[in-house]
């Protein structure tokens, strides 16, 4: 969240770093002139866009020009780190105002009040062009992508507060939702290959039709089929494959098998998100978000293919998307993310002996949307020791039960995923298509993801570009001394 820094103690800590007083003074002058037009109860409303920008701007400008000042910020002593987290906390204050002002206004003029959907990287991109100086562009994200993430200093501040705006509105959350749920044009241009062949190789999976079962193997083998940059689009892009294919009426997904030492030969369900791509600063904040929402929640909600939308649609109707059952076949674990993707599934086949946990604790990050799915497998109380506490799932302890449905042994897996499906595609899929929405629906109302999404974009930024962060990957899983 972002800390208060009161003006008596501004001046100080940024001139004890050693930076400009003149310098300082127009960076806090124009921030307490900023303030004071927001100080009053909704001074926030009415006001314009356009007129606003060039102070944003301006105080973004200078505050980027005092943390390129300062050391690199793993470098830092303990007078310039506290000058970096004062601007960069002053800057996100600024920020938060600018777009409680004006981030609605901006996502009806990028998406022609809703009529044209855009998903999140497009819309973080042409609001990057609409806000220069505000938003990161293309060109600055690659530049400070070359840096450790222990040296970066927020340049994705804004992002978070802008996403987590246009999540605390119903209409324009729920839009965005939906269009992040639409077929990736890369699904669209591959479908007919994938029904003529069988079969689709990309880049870190592979999506095979067998009969009336689609199955969506991850193979990033080096590290352990984790999630990155790499496998976000790939893994999305099986899932809408399997989804849009007419003739597959249940998915499976299950690890590839990796080349890790220690686990060479076998197959391993996930390690969640790549720790290593963390620590080396090559995990964007967006990714959080396309992630979650893309590849994750299409596995949950199923696809949106009626391309008439606008922000008024009707937002307690029926939701109209093609979704299938699915199942997840777990071989030696689940960690992390491949837990999370654990809570999306119609029904969960275990190898004896494996586990699922969510050490986002030691890692220092939110598990993306296990706080607001895992209470309802487990219970709170389980879920907070799970995520808050470290508490690992074999799977044939009686907790574990509550998200697995069957245990078998190893020799046993691929029989047990054929049993399985063919019990659930045997009867026609009118019936359970339509179970599992109403029971979805019940559970997870759209409304209520939305205002989890608000929250978890905000709250995710600060975890992301936290000192805590690059701390727990040291101290929990020695980053410093792995490579990329």
């Amino acid at each position: 969240m972002i800390e208060h820094i009161p003006a008596d103690q501004r001046r100080p800590r940024l001139t004890a770093a050693g930076l400009p007083d003149g310098e300082v003074d127009r960076f806090l002058a124009d921030l307490q002139a900023w303030e004071a037009q927001f100080a009053a109860p909704g001074a926030a409303r009415g006001r314009r866009l356009d007129a606003d920008l060039p102070a944003m701007q301006a105080i973004g400008r200078q505050g980027r020009q005092l943390l390129a000042r300062l050391p690199l910020k793993s470098a830092r002593d303990e007078a310039a780190k506290a000058a970096g987290h004062a601007v960069f906390h002053l800057l996100a204050a600024a920020g938060r105002h600018f777009f409680r002002a004006h981030a609605h206004a901006v996502y009806r003029e990028l998406t022609r009040e809703g009529t044209a959907p855009l998903r999140v990287e497009e819309l973080a991109r042409r609001a990057a062009e609409r806000l220069p100086g505000v938003m990161p562009s293309d060109a600055e994200l690659l530049e400070e992508s070359q840096r450790m993430q222990k040296d970066k200093d927020g340049l994705e501040l804004n992002q978070g507060l802008f996403f987590s705006q246009l999540f605390a509105d119903r209409a324009i959350g729920a839009h965005l939702i939906r269009a992040m749920l639409r077929p990736l044009p890369q699904s669209l241009a591959l479908l007919d290959e994938f029904r003529a062949k069988g079969s689709v190789q990309l880049e870190r999976a592979l999506v095979e039709a067998e009969g009336h079962v689609g199955r969506l193997t991850f193979q990033n083998p080096r590290y352990l089929n984790a999630e990155d940059t790499t496998t976000m689009i790939p893994f999305e892009i099986g899932t809408d494959l399997i989804l849009l294919h007419p003739d597959l009426r249940i998915g499976v997904m299950r690890g590839g098998v990796v080349d890790h030492p220690k686990y060479a030969g076998r197959r391993v369900f996930s390690a969640g998100i790549n720790l290593s791509h963390i620590y080396h600063g090559q995990q964007t904040y967006m990714s959080f978000l396309i992630k979650n929402m893309g590849f994750f929640n299409k596995a949950h909600r199923g696809l949106v293919l009626d391309p008439a939308d606008s922000l008024e649609a009707p937002l307690d109707e029926p939701e109209d998307t093609l979704e299938k059952p699915w199942v997840a076949a777990v071989d030696t674990f689940a960690i992390g993310g491949g837990c999370q993707i654990l809570l999306l599934m119609d029904y969960v086949i275990a190898e004896a002996g494996s586990y699922f946990n969510l050490p986002a604790r030691k890692e220092g990050i939110i598990p993306g949307l296990a706080n607001l799915r895992m209470p309802r497998f487990t219970g709170e109380s389980l879920a907070r020791e799970a995520i808050m506490f470290d508490k690992a799932f074999p799977v044939e302890s009686p907790e574990a039960r509550t998200v697995v449905n069957q245990v078998v042994p190893a020799d046993d897996m691929d029989a047990a995923i054929e049993a399985c499906v063919a019990k659930a595609s045997g009867s026609g899929m009118t019936s359970i298509g339509g179970n599992r929405k109403a029971l979805r629906i019940a559970l997870e109302p759209m409304d209520d993801l939305r205002r989890y999404l608000a929250t978890y974009a905000y709250e995710q930024l600060f975890c992301h570009l936290s000192e805590d962060l690059i701390r727990n990957l040291e101290k929990n899983w020695n980053a410093q001394n792995k490579k990329r």
